[in-house]
């Protein structure tokens, strides 16, 4: 594969580095409190965030103001270092500050920041993604996984000349009006707002069904199929905690939408390049991954590790959506996102076709040069890293709470999981998003804590994936492994307000 100028220039600068890269150094003097700091933001910047899980809402406490990464740690303004589970919400896979990933994003700023101009490391990187996953022959660009969905959404209904859009409940696909949608009264009943600013009858828009319901999307679409444009659905949804689909779920979502003329969008922008080399469709559709959950009754089957999809792909896959969302790991950590699918569809997007969608800094040479070192740097040895790493962290603390009497399940999706808490989830699992809420939330704030504490950071909610990162190892395995009996206990102690 052709290399753009600024990824060929590192070869010249920067010998391959494994993913065992040591961490970047913390500064030596910390230059203000993490209270301090948070204090000065929540001055100008409404709650003192950009995005609202950072605030330490669900946990409480004070977030933690990030001075440097790298590797498997994140340092915080007072010096503090932290063995990172959250790894930006997902795009560290390689871990933080990749040697080959820093130089080619520094080769690319030499050549300006961006020029508002085709480059050839756009073209670079969606021939990239198309390798990965063939169902997408054609990929536009965008800024974040928000436009991403939003231009899938927008594409469904053009392509339709359809309306109604179908999505799930604990599914998150950004922040557009349109899909910050509540349940209704009924199956088919249009949403209602889910975010003060929200127009009703933009919310009217969408349907919201329960997870992993099979039978609620099919009478869905027996009372309103004709104007459905599409099922919007996460590939395994990981913004409730981890969910992951019912065996034959996602399946039953193409074999509908394609019985109704409607479209199956993947939103794959926190799975996406992040499970698997083809993301959660060539884990689950190619692969043959299935949940072990007990409220499905099923027989996991025996599936092999992650795949590329190879020539054959057609003939493998069990199912293949119209179009997907990709975001986090396509950008390597900087702000870009894409959605892709089956060309006839892509080319209803303007300048081609009569479908709107357009974004200034989109496919910015800097966010392509991270998306695309990060990818070539993926491989086999990447995601099997992952793969046990995620593994091992999951039983090592799980064990701790089982040690504690603290009734509580691991829910997996691939190499993404999280621990659902109380007794209905140890016993049955967690399949939607109802049972995601009536989990024992309150003992995840302590748990949390006492991690913080110990030098290891997990993500901020109970309702996030933990990510593994290829640069975790055997040190960073045993700080976890060190911590977790405190906050196990600090979990067992926990009462319910």
């Amino acid at each position: 594969m052709r290399l753009p100028p600024e990824l060929a220039l590192t070869s010249l600068f920067v010998d391959r580095i494994t993913v065992t890269h040591q961490p970047a150094a913390s500064a030596a003097v910390p230059s203000a409190t993490n209270t301090a700091l948070f204090e000065a933001a929540r001055a100008v910047i409404p709650g003192g965030v950009d995005s609202p899980v950072r605030a330490f809402g669900s946990v409480g406490g004070t977030p933690r103001f990030i001075a440097s990464a790298g590797g498997a740690h994140v340092t915080d303004a007072e010096g503090h270092r932290y063995v990172d589970l959250v790894g930006s919400w997902g795009p560290a896979l390689l871990g933080h500050a990749h040697p080959e990933v820093v130089a080619a994003v520094q080769a690319a700023a030499a050549r300006g920041l961006s020029f508002g101009a085709p480059t050839e490391s756009e073209t670079l990187l969606a021939e990239e993604v198309r390798r990965r996953v063939p169902a997408a022959q054609k990929v536009r660009f965008v800024s974040t996984g928000t436009e991403a969905t939003m231009t899938a959404v927008r594409l469904a209904r053009g392509a339709t000349g359809r309306d109604l859009v179908v999505k799930f409940a604990g599914c998150y696909h950004g922040h557009s009006d349109g899909l910050l949608a509540a349940a209704g009264s009924g199956l088919a009943t249009g949403g209602l707002p889910g975010s003060a600013g929200v127009p009703t009858a933009v919310a009217a828009q969408t349907i919201v069904l329960p997870y992993n319901d099979v039978a609620a999307l099919e009478a869905c679409f027996a009372e309103r199929g004709s104007e459905i444009a599409a099922v919007i659905t996460e590939g395994a949804p990981a913004n409730m905690g981890i969910v992951p689909p019912a065996p034959g779920f996602n399946a039953a979502i193409r074999r509908i939408t394609a019985e109704h003329g409607a479209l199956m969008i993947l939103d794959e922008v926190l799975t996406g390049f992040r499970v698997g080399p083809a993301g959660w469709w060539g884990l689950e559709a190619v692969d043959g991954w299935t949940s072990d959950l007990p409220v499905f009754a099923a027989e996991p089957s025996d599936a092999a590790a992650p795949t590329w999809p190879g020539a054959d792909w057609r003939e493998r896959a069990a199912w293949v959506p119209d179009l997907v969302t990709f975001g986090k790991v396509v950008g390597g950590g900087m702000p870009l996102a894409a959605v892709g699918g089956r060309a006839e569809v892509m080319d209803l997007l303007a300048p081609s076709g009569p479908v709107y969608q357009a974004g200034t800094l989109s496919g910015n040479p800097l966010a392509t040069a991270a998306g695309l070192a990060t990818l070539q740097l993926a491989d086999d040895a990447v995601y099997a890293s992952v793969a046990e790493r995620a593994q091992a962290i999951g039983e090592v603390v799980a064990a701790a709470l089982t040690e504690q009497g603290v009734p509580h399940r691991v829910q997996r999706a691939g190499s993404l999981f999280s621990f659902m808490f109380g007794q209905r989830a140890a016993d049955q699992g967690v399949s939607d998003y109802e049972a995601a809420r009536a989990q024992e939330t309150w003992r995840y704030g302590p748990f949390f804590h006492a991690f913080l504490e110990a030098g290891v950071g997990l993500p901020p909610s109970v309702f996030e994936a933990w990510f593994v990162s290829a640069a975790h190892g055997e040190a960073e395995l045993e700080t976890i492994a060190n911590a977790a009996p405190a906050a196990a206990r600090a979990a067992a102690r926990a009462q319910a307000s």
